[in-house]
């Protein structure tokens, strides 16, 4: 149904939104933006670089544009003034008035005076690669806090870029120094963007105060689930990976996929269990991306957080991507921000075997330690990766080997559903229970059963 209502409105492409007739403005159609991206090769080989472009071309697509064009600048690094250095800029607007672009894309993030400066050369709007990802995820945020956080941070990335619109929005001014403006002429002391930015910083600190409340509501009930003792296993990995695709095979949780970039930001928690009945929790998180907006994993900090408590963690990775070690570095250095995540231990998930070259999944198995290959479509590998889930979950500590009454056959439900049974037997006096169990389960049939020795 999600996907249904996403795709309800399509932009048209070459369909324009600027009518003659003004009465034909109930015909009118959306109009994909046509843009011109352009990219700065600093490092490494033209395959990434080919590669960092071709992403950014996925991203402006999930985002509603058509993209005409693509440039690449080798250079040692990005110029300070237009990012592309001042020929280059006139070439790209040239590029841009023959094919009739309307935006210019540059795949790295721009400084504001590097926006301007660009602007002015080329005579269309200019955004960064941030800008682009924060826009997706407004398009894509569903939940309560998935809005307020995208909202967070998209004022995080506007505050230092905010520009005036000439003087006669100052007013500021006064006197024969103000250019003889003198009496009646002053203004309140503040320009139009000052008090901008200050309405900007209320607006952030109480969308952080809104965070908080809910983080409090996430960690009640991440705290309900510890105080019940039950192992966690999180889903990371970079974006269009399959990692939705994975939870839907796994738990059957019906959450939304899609084809794009981001297609899915809000996490979802479903408990699932393993193959000899032990139950755990899944939590699918948001998708990484290389150079992922620093204001993004702030925001979304209570979102990561998820990743930070988990026993397991699942990173999945697209086995049909041209580079997907790339992608396997770039999640590890977003996961790195995360404060604890370092320790977690972590199973390598080759998705979409089904479409990937052999060679590459052998190459990939081959360098990373634990691996298992896995399609989330057809189902292929899944068996082999719930055992190994079920071997890496933590162990329970306390062994018992306990008589417990009929009447308290909660308890051992508890132990197939919390714990590790390995046999039970019923006898005329109760259930003689033998399983490897957590302290809390433990303590409670202390009090309640009788060690199988005294009966």
């Amino acid at each position: 149904m999600e996907l249904a209502e996403r795709q309800a409105l399509r932009r048209v492409a070459g369909l324009s939104t600027e009518l003659e007739d003004v009465t034909e403005v109930e015909y009118r159609q959306l109009r994909l933006e046509r843009v011109v991206l352009v990219g700065v090769w600093t490092s490494g080989t033209a395959t990434d670089a080919e590669n960092s472009l071709l992403e950014l071309k996925l991203l402006a697509e999930t985002a509603g544009s058509q993209v005409l064009e693509g440039l690449i600048q080798r250079r040692q690094k990005p110029d300070t003034a237009t990012y592309i250095g001042s020929g280059k800029a006139q070439e790209l607007a040239d590029i841009v008035a023959a094919t009739g672009a309307d935006t210019v894309i540059c795949d790295g993030e721009l400084s504001p005076g590097q926006l301007r400066q660009l602007e002015e050369v080329v005579k269309v709007k200019v955004i960064d690669r941030t800008m682009l990802i924060l826009d997706i995820f407004a398009q894509h945020a569903k939940s309560r806090e998935g809005k307020a956080q995208v909202e967070l941070a998209q004022l995080n990335y506007l505050l230092p870029r905010l520009r005036g619109w000439g003087g006669n929005l100052s007013r500021q001014v006064g006197g024969r120094a103000a250019g003889g403006v003198g009496i009646g002429g002053r203004g309140p002391g503040e320009t139009k963007i000052e008090l901008d930015r200050r309405r900007i910083r209320e607006r952030m600190a109480k969308l952080r105060r809104q965070i908080g409340g809910m983080t409090t509501a996430r960690e009640t009930m991440r705290a309900r689930r510890q105080q019940r003792e039950i192992p966690a296993v999180a889903i990371a990995g970079y974006t269009n990976a399959g990692k939705s695709s994975l939870l839907n095979r796994l738990t059957g949780a019906g959450v939304l996929v899609e084809d794009a970039l981001f297609a899915t930001l809000d996490p979802t928690v479903r408990k699932a269990h393993t193959p000899d009945g032990r139950l755990f929790t899944l939590a699918d998180t948001v998708g990484f991306v290389r150079h992922l907006p620093h204001q993004l994993v702030e925001a979304f900090r209570s979102t990561l957080e998820e990743v930070a408590d988990a026993d397991l963690i699942l990173h999945v990775v697209d086995g049909s991507h041209p580079d997907p070690a790339a992608q396997i570095a770039a999640v590890r250095e977003v996961l790195s921000e995360i404060e604890g995540a370092r320790d977690i231990p972590e199973i390598v998930v080759v998705n979409k075997s089904d479409a990937a070259d052999p060679v590459v999944l052998a190459q990939l198995a081959a360098q990373e330690k634990r691996t298992v290959v896995v399609s989330a479509r057809t189902g292929a590998g899944v068996d082999e990766l719930m055992a190994v889930i079920e071997r890496e979950l933590p162990r329970f500590d306390q062994e018992v080997r306990m008589l417990v009454p009929y009447q308290r056959g909660d308890l051992v439900s508890r132990a197939h559903q919390e714990g590790e049974v390995i046999d039970v037997e019923h006898t005329e006096e109760g259930t003689i229970l033998h399983a490897r169990v957590r302290r809390s389960l433990f303590a409670e049939l202390e009090r309640t059963a009788k060690p199988v020795e005294t009966v």
